[in-house]
């Protein structure tokens, strides 16, 4: 075999090679990309599956901040109002309500006790909303109803918000007038009907 076709078979050999390579080089790099955007996918579906699994979790969180949740228990009136773990250190504030009869709209007819919890974040420079609790004898929520007396110049009457069998514990209309720092907070709290009643003997 002479030189010139030696050369010429190994040109082609290599020729052959190269274009091998190249199409080998091709044909690995396309089922890599494929599998690149299957991870990716198959990534992307875990995280939506960690982030569905983590849904029982944050359940779970949820209980465990209503397990870290406080109750103020007044044992005198029969009831118990939760709150949220931010409210530990309330203060307990105690007024009066006066209802004006309506036969001369002057006379105090009836009062009560107002139970009114503070939040702990209150200070006289920046006084926040509290949460009042009205108490009524179940007597004079009826007289209430039936007009006999009013609370306030407020054309409505306080808000229900639970009684057992001796008083009902209602809402101040307007108590939130003044639209102080917390209002939304409290409107939440009560959104979760945090009041419950226990029966007096």
């Amino acid at each position: 075999m002479n030189l010139a076709l030696k050369k010429s078979i190994l040109k082609w050999a290599l020729v052959t090679l190269a274009l091998i390579l190249i199409m080998g080089c091709s044909r690995n790099s396309s089922p890599t990309g494929g599998n690149q955007n299957q991870k990716n996918t198959t990534t992307s579906g875990q995280q939506n599956t960690t982030s569905n699994n983590s849904t029982p979790s944050s359940s779970t969180s949820t209980s465990s901040d209503v397990s870290k949740s406080i109750v103020y228990k007044n044992t005198k009136y029969g009831f118990s109002f939760k709150l949220p773990a931010s409210w530990r250190g309330y203060s307990i504030i105690t007024s009066q309500w006066e209802g004006i009869a309506n036969e001369n709209g002057s006379t105090v007819d009836e009062t009560g006790p107002i139970i009114s919890i503070r939040d702990p974040k209150w200070t006289k420079e920046t006084p926040r909303q509290d949460i009042p609790i009205m108490v009524f004898t179940i007597n004079q929520w009826n007289s209430l109803k039936q007009g006999v007396f009013h609370i306030g110049a407020a054309p409505v009457d306080p808000t229900e918000l639970g009684r057992n069998n001796y008083y009902v514990f209602a809402l101040p209309a307007r108590y939130n007038y003044a639209f102080l720092p917390g209002y939304e907070d409290v409107e939440k709290i009560l959104a979760g009907n945090p009041l419950q009643t226990t029966q007096l003997k």
